[in-house]
C-alpha cells in the first residue's frame, strides 16, 4: 500500500481496461493536437527555438504519469513559467544562444531538486503563505505581462520585452504606427478564428486550425507575404541524455527566479488538480506527493533538454472535459509528440509567428481574472486590496518582485489578523441557556455585574496585548457595577507562554478590585497548558465551567454540586 502512495501510477495501471482507455485515447489525442503549437509558442516565450517546447512535453509528462497524485492534470510547457524563465536567464545571456539554452535547462533542474526536497520533506504548506487574492493577482498581472509582449510578433513590430508592464506599454505606444500590415491582418485573423471556435466547442482544437491555415498561407501564398516572420527550421529527432552543466555562482544568481517558478509551478498545479479532484470521486490529490511528481518531472526532464515545466490549466481542462482517465492520456500525449519530432518538424517550416503570438495572446488573456475580483470588493475589502497590491507590483515592478510582494502581504495580513481577531461581549438569549454576541443579537440580556467575554483566536505573543486591552476596555464600559468577568473560551484553542502570564497578570489584578474570575468552555490541550503554567496557583478548579451559562448560575446561586463534579472530571483528565 505504501508503495502505491509513493508512486500512484501502481493504483491505477493493475486495474487498466478497455473502456478507461476510449477516454484516454480521446483526451490524449486532444490534448496533443493542442500542446504541439502551444509547446512551439511557449518556447518562443522563454527565449527558446521552439524545439524545447516540444522537449518539455516528453519526459516531464511520463515522470508525471508515474509520480503524480492527480490522473488528468497536464504537465508540460506554460505561458507564465516561460516568461519567468525569460526574466531571469535574459539578465545572464543572450535569448537563444547557446549558453541561454544551457541555462534554461539548469533552471529545470533547480526548480526541480528544490520541488523534490519540499515533496520529500512535506514542506508543501509553504505555498499557504501566498492566499487566493495573491494568486488572482499574480496571475491576472503576469497574464498581461505575456500578452503585451507578444505584441512584437503580432504585429512584426521589435517591440522592447520587459516584465515590467508600463516600458513595453510606452514602447507600443511609440512604435505602433510602425506596424506590418501582413503580418498584423494574419495575426488579427487568427485571434479571431480562435475566438469564434471557442465560441462554438472548447473542444474544437482551435490552435492547430490557425496553424495549419498559416503554414498553408505561408507556403503557397509566401511570395505576397515576403515581410512576414515564419518559424523556419525545427530540428527533426528527440533530445539526447546529458547532464546540465552548471558552476556555483550561477546557482546563486539563479536561485530567487528558481525559487519563484517553485511556487509558482505548485500552486498552478494544486489549484488545477483540486479543482479536477471536484468533479470525481476515484482518487485525492496529495500536495507533497505533487511536489515529488513535478520535482521529478523538472530533474529527469532537465537531463533530456527540458526547460522548466508545470501543469497547465487550459490542456488540463481539456484533458478531463475530453474524458481523460488516469495518466494513460498523458502518454498518448507524448506518443504523438514523439510523432511529431521525427517526422512532421519539417511541416512547420512556414509557420508564421504571428499565428503563435495570436494563441498565446487569447489564451493567457483568459487568465485576467475579473470576476473573483469584483467578488473579492464586494465579500472582503481587505483581500481586494491584497489582490490589486499583488497585481500592481508584478505588472509594475516585475514578476520576482510581484512574488515577494504577495508573499509580504500575505504575512502582514496574516499577522494582523491573528494579532487583532474578533472579541465580543455575550448577552443570554430569552428563555434559553445560550449566550450570543450582544452586537449581533439585540434582544439578549445584559446584566450589569456580569461581562462574558468571548476571544475569537489563540491567545498568544502577538496578541495577547489586545486581549488585555478589549478586556480593559469593556471593563471601563460596565463601570463599578461589575463583580464578574467570565472568559468563554470556546474559540481559543491554543496558549503561549507569553498568553498565559498576561492571563495571569490580569486576573490577580481584577481581584484586588473585587472581581472574580470565571473560565468557561475551556478546551483540553489549552487546560494543560494552563495548569503547567501555574494558573490554579491564582484561580480555584472550580472557577472552571462547561458553558457560560454554567459560570453565570453558579455565580448567582452558589449551587457547587454540579460544578464539582465538572472540576473533579478536569482534576482526572489533567492528571
Amino acid at each position: 500500500m505504501k508503495i502505491k502512495k509513493l508512486i500512484p501510477i501502481l493504483e491505477w495501471l493493475p486495474n487498466y481496461n478497455t473502456s478507461l482507455f476510449k477516454g484516454d485515447l480521446i483526451a490524449g489525442i486532444t490534448v496533443g493536437i493542442i500542446l504541439i503549437p502551444q509547446g512551439i509558442a511557449y518556447a518562443l516565450i522563454a527565449g527558446l527555438p521552439p524545439i524545447y517546447g516540444l522537449y518539455c512535453a516528453l519526459v516531464p509528462q511520463i515522470m508525471y504519469a508515474i509520480f503524480g497524485s492527480s490522473r488528468q492534470v497536464a504537465i508540460g510547457p506554460v505561458a507564465m513559467d516561460s516568461l519567468i524563465v525569460a526574466t531571469g536567464v535574459s539578465t545572464l545571456a543572450l535569448a537563444g544562444s547557446d549558453s541561454y539554452i544551457s541555462i534554461a535547462i539548469l533552471l529545470a533542474l533547480m526548480v526541480g531538486t528544490i520541488q523534490f526536497l519540499m515533496g520529500v520533506f512535506s514542506l508543501g504548506f509553504i505555498v499557504n503563505f501566498l492566499s487566493k487574492p495573491v494568486i488572482t493577482g499574480f496571475t491576472s498581472a503576469v497574464a498581461l505581462i505575456i500578452g503585451f509582449n507578444q505584441f512584437r510578433n503580432l504585429l512584426g513590430v521589435d517591440f522592447v520585452q520587459s516584465d515590467q508592464i508600463q516600458y513595453v506599454i510606452e514602447d507600443i505606444w511609440q512604435q505602433i504606427s510602425s506596424y506590418n500590415f501582413h503580418t498584423t491582418i494574419i495575426g488579427l485573423v487568427s485571434v479571431i478564428i480562435i475566438f469564434v471556435f471557442r465560441k462554438i466547442n472548447k473542444k474544437i482544437p482551435n490552435a492547430l486550425i490557425v496553424v495549419i491555415l498559416g503554414i498553408l498561407i505561408m507556403k503557397y501564398f509566401g511570395q505576397t507575404f515576403t515581410d512576414v516572420s515564419i518559424v523556419k527550421d525545427i530540428p527533426s529527432g528527440l533530445p539526447l541524455f546529458s547532464v546540465p552543466e552548471f558552476d556555483f555562482e550561477l546557482l546563486r544568481e539563479l536561485f530567487p527566479i528558481a525559487f519563484t517558478l517553485v511556487m509558482v509551478g505548485y500552486l498552478e498545479t494544486i489549484s488545477i488538480g483540486k479543482s479536477l479532484e471536484a468533479k470525481q470521486d476515484e482518487y485525492r490529490i496529495r500536495p507533497n506527493q505533487e511536489l515529488i511528481a513535478l520535482g521529478l518531472s523538472n530533474i529527469v526532464g532537465s537531463f533530456f533538454k527540458a526547460y522548466p515545466t508545470t501543469s497547465s490549466f487550459s490542456r488540463s481542462a481539456i484533458n478531463q472535459e475530453s474524458g481523460a482517465k488516469t495518466g494513460m492520456a498523458a502518454l498518448i500525449s507524448v506518443i504523438m509528440v514523439v510523432f511529431t519530432l521525427l517526422f512532421l518538424t519539417p511541416l512547420f517550416y512556414h509557420l508564421p509567428k504571428t499565428v503563435l503570438a495570436a494563441i498565446i495572446i487569447v489564451a493567457v488573456f483568459g487568465l485576467v481574472n475579473i470576476k473573483e475580483a469584483l467578488f473579492l470588493w464586494k465579500a472582503n475589502h481587505l483581500d481586494f486590496w491584497l489582490m490589486l497590491a499583488t497585481f500592481l507590483g508584478t505588472l509594475l515592478l516585475g514578476i520576482e518582485f510581484g512574488i515577494i510582494v504577495g508573499v509580504g502581504l500575505s504575512l502582514i495580513v496574516l499577522i494582523f489578523r491573528t494579532s487583532r481577531p474578533y472579541v465580543a461581549e455575550l448577552g443570554k438569549v430569552p428563555n434559553s441557556n445560550f449566550y450570543r454576541n450582544r452586537s449581533r443579537f439585540e434582544e439578549v440580556i445584559i446584566e450589569k455585574d456580569i461581562l462574558i467575554f468571548r476571544f475569537d483566536a489563540q491567545i498568544f505573543y502577538a496578541n495577547s496585548s489586545y486581549f488585555r486591552d478589549k478586556l480593559d476596555d469593556m471593563v471601563h464600559k460596565k463601570g463599578n457595577d461589575l463583580k464578574l468577568i467570565v472568559l468563554d473560551a470556546e474559540s481559543i484553542n491554543r496558549v503561549d507562554s507569553t498568553g498565559v502570564e498576561m492571563l495571569k497578570e490580569r486576573i490577580k489584578f481584577y481581584k484586588k478590585k473585587g472581581i472574580t474570575f470565571y473560565l468557561a468552555g475551556v478546551k483540553g490541550p489549552v487546560r494543560d497548558d494552563f495548569f503547567k503554567s501555574g494558573l490554579l496557583e491564582i484561580i480555584d478548579l472550580n472557577h472552571f465551567f462547561m458553558r457560560a451559562n454554567g459560570a453565570v448560575e453558579f455565580y448567582k446561586t452558589g449551587n457547587r454540586e454540579q460544578q464539582e463534579k465538572y472540576a473533579k472530571y478536569i482534576h482526572q483528565a489533567y492528571h
